[in-house]
């Protein structure tokens, strides 16, 4: 009789199993093309070159998957790698999936809870009011971490309520790997429990037409931290606000950054865009953006201005020609260019034109 109850249990329990959904997509982009820089060092040479980071996004492949449990809940991963299509080695420090890495549960009601690396609210507080975003000659030029917007040992909440999100993550230990400026630290450190920890927190509403949204980002330094951020003590925050409204063939975006960086010299700064794009035709899509970044009590300034024209040929492939223009004050030396601002930078105080014509395909 217990074989025969131990049986009937078993077979009672098959049908949720085989009612139980699960699917992997892979997938992923390649952007790539040639760009010109002018205006390079002390001897203001020209250079023509690929970029290393970016054309209008970064090169990017993934998997992500998908369990039903029953009830509304869902089991769910990401795993995300970031690379160099020019010479095809892994971005954010050589990782195998530095862009993303983590599991999850998904609610209907609750929304979703994650563990692992994963994008800040920087990064979704910015998805739509930001036009140019990523683009080689974009946001991430006047600040680093933007190319950069995530966190290791990361603890993660996003729920949507009607036209309301709420979402924060919490590192315990932010970066295992080197990564670009303002975002290095060693990652957990147990002799030291407030060293590289971060902590993000985002509230935004969106309609079909418009769509408002504010974060607060902080980051902890530890002893071997770069960016001046060298002990637990130090902080580099930053408020982000950004608005955006859907008319027609037009979207408009406008938004900022207010920063207090422990780790410079001149910690307080402001970043200011307003941007749009246009669709002239259903395939073809002009972009453009200011970025005006500035420093509290310091002479150190930047307008950056940039345009891009897209043709789309099908839904996955398209091409574009893209340019931007970076006027520095004061001491400051930008590079026009995001694509690997390695020696490219003019001299303090100087500008900067860049143009580049490229490839996208997503996959």
């Amino acid at each position: 009789m217990q074989g025969s109850k131990w049986i009937f249990g078993a077979l009672a329990v098959l049908p949720s199993i085989a009612l139980a959904q699960s699917s992997v997509t892979l997938y992923g982009l390649i952007d790539n093309g040639v760009e010109y820089i002018n205006h390079v060092g002390a001897a203001s040479t020209g250079v023509v070159r690929m970029p290393k980071f970016t054309g209008t996004v970064p090169s990017r492949w993934g998997m992500r998957g998908t369990e039903d449990l029953g009830r509304g809940i869902k089991y769910m991963f990401v795993l995300e790698s970031g690379f160099a299509p020019e010479s095809g080695t892994s971005a954010q420090g050589g990782r195998l999936f530095g862009r993303q890495a983590y599991v999850g549960l998904s609610s209907d009601r609750w929304g979703q809870l994650t563990f692992g690396r994963q994008f800040t609210m920087q990064f979704w507080a910015t998805l739509d009011s930001d036009i140019l975003t990523s683009n080689v000659y974009g946001g991430n030029v006047v600040d680093s971490y933007r190319a950069n917007p995530r966190a290791d040992n990361a603890i993660g909440y996003r729920g949507k309520f009607g036209n309301i999100t709420i979402a924060g993550t919490y590192s315990l230990g932010r970066d295992v790997v080197s990564a670009p400026a303002g975002a290095n630290c060693a990652g957990e450190n147990p002799a030291d429990k407030q060293a590289c920890r971060g902590w993000s927190a985002m509230i935004a509403y969106d309609t079909n037409t418009w769509g408002v949204s504010t974060a607060y980002e902080s980051l902890r330094g530890g002893a071997d931290a770069t960016g001046g951020l060298t002990s637990s003590g130090l902080k580099d925050n930053r408020l982000i606000f950004g608005a955006y409204s859907l008319m027609n063939n037009v979207k408009v975006g406008i938004g900022g950054t207010i920063r207090d960086n422990d780790g410079s010299t001149t910690p307080h700064s402001q970043l200011y865009y307003v941007g749009a794009a246009y669709d002239l035709t259903p395939a073809l899509n002009l972009a453009a953006q200011i970025y005006w970044l500035r420093y509290s009590h310091s002479p150190n300034k930047a307008w950056l201005e940039a345009v891009r024209v897209t043709y789309s040929f099908s839904k996955r492939t398209s091409a574009y020609v893209t340019a931007g223009f970076i006027d520095n004050r004061g001491d400051l030396a930008l590079s026009v260019s995001s694509g690997d601002n390695t020696n490219t930078s003019p001299t303090p105080g100087g500008n900067q034109f860049g143009t580049m014509v490229g490839l996208k395909h997503v996959f």
